[in-house]
C-alpha cells in the first residue's frame, strides 16, 4: 500500500522568484529563533520551540525559483514516544508557474498518517505554509514564532492574571452566507472538527466529547446559544498527553460570534484561555487555524469540510 506523505499548496500572483525568496527567508515565516543559514546549498540551520520541538535542517537541493529541499538531520519531540520521529525526512518546496500565477507545493516526505505526530504536525505545517508563508509572499510580512526573549518581554507587559485569563487565541473570516447558515454549520461539529464525537452539539446544555487518537480528549458543554449570533462551549474536561499539564484546556471557553451585513457574514472564533504562555499554544493555535479557516470555511463555502476521520 502506498504511503501518503503530507502535502499542502497555495497559488499566488507573485513571481516564482518572489516565492523562492520568501521560502528561503525561514525566519520570516516559521520562527525568528532560527539559527544558521537558510538560503544556499549545504546551509544548515537549527529550529526550536521552547523545549517542545527541536530540529536541525540541511539544504540538500536548491534550484533558484524552482525548488528547495531540506533534509532533517536531527529532531526531538517532547510529546511523542519516538522523540526522533522526523529524523531522515525531507521537506520539499516545489515552485511552478502557470498562467501568470505561481504555485508553491509543500511536501514532507516521511510525514505519513502512521506517525504519532501526524495530526499535530500536519495542522502546524498547514498553518505555517498556507497562513504565514502565504502572508509573507503576498504582503511582505509573515507570522513566524516570535523570539522567546521578545515573547517574555511581551508577557511582562500584559495585564494582571484576571485580565490574562480573559485573553485567548482569536481568528476570524468572512463568507457569502447568512448568519443562520453559519450558525447551523458551526453546530455541525462532526462536519468540520472531527467525526470522532460522542454526544450532541446543537442545543443549550448539550455536551459532547471529542478524541484525536490518544493525543487529545476534551469534553465540551454548550453554555450559550443565540441562534444566528453566538455559540459558546465550556471545556469541562480535557487531556492533552503531549504537555505537562494535561488538563490545560479544562475551564477554558470556546466562542463563535456571528455577524451579518449585506449578505456577508463574519465569524469570530476565540478560545478564551488559550494564551501564548500556555504550553500547548503553538500546537493548539495551529490546529484551530486549520480547522476554523480551513475546514469550517470550506464547509460554509463548498458544502464539505475537512474534519478528522474516524
Amino acid at each position: 500500500m502506498a504511503t501518503t506523505n503530507f502535502t499542502t499548496s497555495f497559488v499566488v500572483d507573485q513571481t516564482p522568484e518572489q516565492v523562492f525568496n520568501a521560502v528561503t527567508n525561514v525566519r520570516g515565516w516559521w520562527s525568528e529563533e532560527i539559527e544558521g543559514g537558510t538560503a544556499k546549498l549545504n546551509d544548515e540551520f537549527d529550529y526550536h520551540y521552547k523545549d517542545v520541538h527541536k530540529s536541525k535542517m540541511k539544504l540538500v537541493e536548491v534550484v533558484p525559483n524552482k525548488k528547495v529541499v531540506w533534509l532533517v538531520k536531527d529532531n526531538f519531540f517532547k510529546f511523542t514516544k519516538d522523540k526522533n520521529e522526523w529524523t531522515g525526512n525531507k521537506i520539499v518546496f516545489d515552485i511552478s508557474e502557470k498562467d501568470n500565477q505561481t504555485q508553491l507545493k509543500f511536501t514532507q516526505l516521511g510525514l505519513v498518517p502512521e506517525y504519532e505526530c501526524f495530526n499535530i504536525c500536519s495542522d502546524a505545517w498547514s498553518n505555517y505554509i498556507k497562513n504565514s508563508l502565504h502572508s509573507l509572499v503576498t504582503t511582505g510580512k509573515g507570522k513566524p514564532n516570535a523570539k522567546e526573549s521578545e515573547f517574555n518581554d511581551q508577557l511582562l507587559q500584559q495585564h494582571n492574571k484576571e485580565d490574562m485569563e480573559k485573553r485567548g487565541y482569536h481568528i476570524s473570516f468572512t463568507v457569502e452566507a447568512t448568519a443562520q447558515e453559519a450558525f447551523k454549520k458551526i453546530n455541525d461539529v462532526t462536519k468540520w472538527w472531527t467525526e470522532n464525537l460522542k454526544g450532541s452539539s446543537h442545543k443549550l446544555n448539550d455536551e459532547f466529547t471529542v478524541r484525536f487518537g490518544d493525543v487529545h480528549m476534551s469534553k465540551q458543554k454548550l453554555i450559550e446559544v443565540i441562534p444566528g449570533k453566538k455559540v459558546v462551549w465550556l471545556v469541562t474536561d480535557s487531556k492533552l498527553n503531549f504537555i505537562k499539564n494535561q488538563q490545560e484546556w479544562t475551564g477554558t471557553k470556546i466562542s463563535f460570534e456571528i455577524a451579518e451585513m449585506n449578505g456577508i457574514t463574519q465569524i469570530d472564533f476565540t478560545h478564551i484561555g488559550l494564551a501564548p504562555e500556555v504550553e500547548c499554544y503553538e500546537a493548539c493555535s495551529n490546529a484551530w487555524g486549520q480547522y476554523i479557516k480551513g475546514s469550517l470555511f470550506k464547509l460554509l463555502t463548498d458544502g464539505k469540510g475537512a474534519p478528522e476521520i474516524k
